[in-house]
Order: structure tokens, then sequence, then C-alpha cells
């Protein structure tokens, strides 16, 4: 019982340690606690992207393929240089699922379901660069880093740093990485979190000419899609109202884009 304490105390002082020198600010000002690699958590979230192109249905639709590629693109031209990884990887999964991801590492998942919802390249644009601003922000190392100050990060923090077979842990990896709901693990990622994305993801739509107003747009779809959903006190997202509300907030303070229009062809 004593070693068994004494370790215990070992690893919270080092998690302690690694906290006040891990302290940093994210693109939008707010404070981040970051306590792994870029390195560590591109390897986290190519483990996660490969697991899910084993586990779901990948679309074979070639002009589906081509447009949510072509958007894809249009986005990531204007992220710039990211460490851990140098290209970009989009997949479309064939699923009635209304959702999208960006994990550390450079991946991209596009259900198709979503493109019911984003109907127009630029809607699918503001998600795309929404779900981007997640890995710009590096949200999945902020989560996991408070996962392991809180102590219940270990596990997932050796599958980081290559220590653990990933399948082991395979629902923790995907809840840190904010993949959570689709895995009925636990809740992607928290108020903070979304609400910066979506400013990172409209100044990235603009920047590549996209009319950054059909995000208000998307959000108006969503929420005649999502009827029913709860009060925002009772998620850890933003509620479709305020979302919409901040958005239209920042996009005044949008400068005009030099970009032209991207050519992206809805099939």
């Amino acid at each position: 019982m004593f070693k068994l304490n004494k370790a215990s105390h070992f690893i919270g002082s080092a998690a302690i340690a690694m906290a006040l020198t891990a302290c940093t600010s994210s693109p939008t000002g707010r404070s981040q606690l970051l306590m792994f690699s870029s390195q560590d958590m591109a390897q986290l979230g190519a483990q996660s992207f490969d697991q899910m192109k084993q586990e779901e249905k990948i679309s074979r639709d070639r002009k589906i393929n081509a447009y949510v590629q072509c958007v894809a693109d249009s986005i990531t031209r204007h992220v710039g240089p990211l460490p851990g990884f140098t290209e970009w990887e989009v997949v479309v999964f064939d699923s009635d699922q209304v959702n999208a991801f960006a994990l550390p590492g450079g991946k991209i998942g596009v259900y198709t379901g979503l493109l019911d919802v984003a109907q127009t390249p630029d809607q699918l644009a503001s998600v795309i660069g929404h779900e981007i601003g997640h890995v710009i922000a590096e949200h999945s190392n902020e989560r996991l880093s408070r996962s392991q100050l809180a102590g219940a990060g270990m596990q997932i923090a050796s599958i980081a740093i290559g220590g653990s077979d990933y399948s082991q842990y395979q629902d923790i990896a995907m809840a840190s990485l904010g993949l959570g709901v689709q895995f009925g693990v636990l809740m992607p990622y928290g108020r903070a979190q979304e609400s910066e994305s979506d400013i990172i993801g409209v100044q990235l739509m603009n920047q590549a000419g996209y009319d950054p107003r059909e995000s208000i747009n998307l959000w108006y779809n969503m929420a005649q899609q999502s009827k029913g959903q709860p009060p925002e006190f009772m998620s850890t997202h933003p509620s479709h109202d305020t979302r919409i509300a901040d958005l239209q907030s920042e996009i005044t303070r949008l400068p005009v884009s030099s970009s032209a229009t991207p050519n992206c062809r809805r099939p």
C-alpha cells in the first residue's frame, strides 16, 4: 500500500510539474494546457482514423468524393504548415449521420448525411473550417492534457507515446479526440472549444473565398434538423441561437477576402 501511494504521489507531482510548463494560449487568446507533443497527437489521430476506416463504410461515389475533396482542399491551403504532419487526408463515410470531424495529424472525415444539411459548397466549407479549427487550436491535446492532470488519462497517454496497444483503449482514444458522441463514450468538445472553432472556421472560409454568411444559414439548417435539442445549460455545446449570434458578430469584423470563390460543384 505504501508503495502504491508513493507511486501515485510521484505521478501526481510529475503531472503538476508538467502542467506548470505546458500552459499556452489558443489562437483566440484563451489559456490552454497542452502537455503532449504534436507528434504524439498526430500518431493518436492517425491510429483512430485508421480504425474508423476499417469499421465505417467509405463512400465510393466519385462525384461526392471529388466535391468534398475540392472544398476541403480550398480550406486547407489557407491553413499553413502545422507541426506533426505535412498533408491532409480526406475520407467520405457513407452514412446518414449528420457529422464531420478533423483529427490531429491532418485527418478529415465527412459523412454523406451532412450534405443534406450543408446544402451548398459555402455551408460545407463552414463545417470543414470549423472542424479544422479544432486541429489548429489543439483542442484534442487540451482535452487529453486535462484528463492527464486529473489522473484519468494515463492509459491514453501511454497510447500517445506508443507504450500500449491502441485497440485496448479505442473508446478512450475516440473520446479524447472529440469523437465520443459517435461511439457512445463521452460528449465531444466543450462550449469554449466549440465557440473558438466557430470563429476560426468562419475566418478560414472567408480567406478561402466562401461567403461567411452561409455559416449562419448552415446553423439555421442544423436547428431545423435537430428539433427538440436540449437547453443550452444541459449541453457542452452552445445553443444554435448563441452560435448564430456569435457568428454574426464575428462576420462583421472580417476583412474582404481577396480570394476568388472556389469552383467546387455539388453533385
